[in-house]
């Protein structure tokens, strides 16, 4: 069998595969509500063979949403929808994770098919926090600096969403720590320009990450896999870069994360970025081995033989798969195919097997 289609066990979960379907926003929520877009668009994930599937970028409280769209799980009523997808990813022999997220000085801005851009207040848009009142691009308002009150509320937010994603029945938790959203806007000198505990420092800017994790790892189980998204650099001079998300991780490892979910990019408007195949593979690779933990890849993977060689070469330990999946949602029974792996079809789908 191919290390594709190897297992992986972290804590008392087993994944069927190291293929994880990355969470994806699908901007189609109202008031934070999953529907049976979400139902079918995650659950076809599963139905098509992936060992992990993580919803999308799923915010903490209303203003943590990026578009008035995003799903949410600030309220308890949210839970029930989330349950009949978690069940139904069950089923299918896939583990249901979900990625905590909070957009800060990213928020409030049109869907992408709406035009993008910030929504303003008076069109039901509201106004964005940051840790410095840093705008994200010259045509965007200046965010609300948090001060010491609003960074507590949403540390206790993130232990809230956490308490109930277990509820609806999620056995993975992801902390969205990347892309230019709040967290990595405290990691990043370039957006972060404080004077208190939260900036300055190494120490500082990462401080509200190992806080929030510390409030989550209160009600999330010890027996379930954590994982951290990062940006392992802003792609701009001197701003967070690969040798800090390595000394990042080596943190978060001593603090019970399970993987480093390895991204880059997002937070400078003006960055430079050279996407290609494995564009982001040695960020996983550096950080796998320098840091001795275990990382996810990502970033325009989208063929089977080149999944299967980051994982024979030591360069992370799960592919996670973006686009490509939305390419084709069953991407995991056609790469088996191509490596020459049995794997188990839906009983359903038995008869297309040969």
């Amino acid at each position: 069998m191919s290390l594709l289609f190897s297992p992986l066990t972290l804590k008392k979960i087993t994944f069927r595969n190291r293929i994880v379907i990355s969470p994806m926003c699908q901007y189609s929520s109202v008031d934070g509500f999953a529907s049976d877009w979400h139902l079918v668009h995650l659950g076809s994930r599963a139905v098509g063979g992936a060992g992990l599937i993580i919803q999308e970028a799923t915010a903490i409280s209303p203003e943590a949403r990026i578009s008035r769209e995003d799903l949410g799980i600030w309220k308890d009523e949210h839970i029930e929808k989330l349950q009949q997808i978690t069940s139904f990813i069950r089923q299918q022999g896939a583990v249901a994770g979900i990625q905590l997220g909070h957009a800060g000085r990213k928020a409030s801005v049109y869907r992408p098919w709406d035009g993008g851009g910030q929504v303003a207040e008076s069109e039901g848009g509201w106004k964005p926090v940051a840790p410095s009142a840093i705008a994200f691009s010259e045509k965007d308002d200046s965010p609300v600096a948090l001060d010491k009150a609003g960074i507590q509320k949403v540390i206790a937010d993130f232990k809230e969403a956490a308490g109930r994603s277990f509820r609806a029945g999620y056995e993975v938790l992801e902390i969205h720590a990347a892309h230019g959203y709040l967290i990595h806007q405290f990691f990043s000198p370039l957006s972060n320009n404080r004077t208190d505990e939260y900036g300055g420092s190494f120490e500082n800017r990462t401080r509200i990450l190992l806080e929030v994790l510390e409030a989550v790892q209160e009600v999330w189980p010890s027996e379930l896999p954590i994982f951290v998204r990062i940006s392992a650099t802003d792609w701009v001079e001197n701003g967070w870069d690969v040798e800090q998300s390595v000394e990042l991780a080596k943190l978060l490892k001593t603090k019970g994360v399970d993987i480093i979910d390895t991204s880059s990019g997002g937070l400078a408007s003006y960055a430079k970025i050279q996407a290609g195949p494995n564009y982001q593979v040695p960020f996983a690779d550096q950080i796998k081995n320098a840091a001795d933990v275990q990382t996810g890849a990502v970033g325009i993977i989208t063929e089977a033989h080149q999944a299967e060689e980051i994982l024979q070469k030591g360069q992370a330990d799960l592919i996670f798969i973006a686009r490509e999946s939305l390419r084709d949602p069953y991407f995991p029974i056609h790469a088996a195919k191509v490596l020459g792996d049995e794997i188990t079809w839906p009983v359903q789908y038995e008869r297309a097997r040969r």
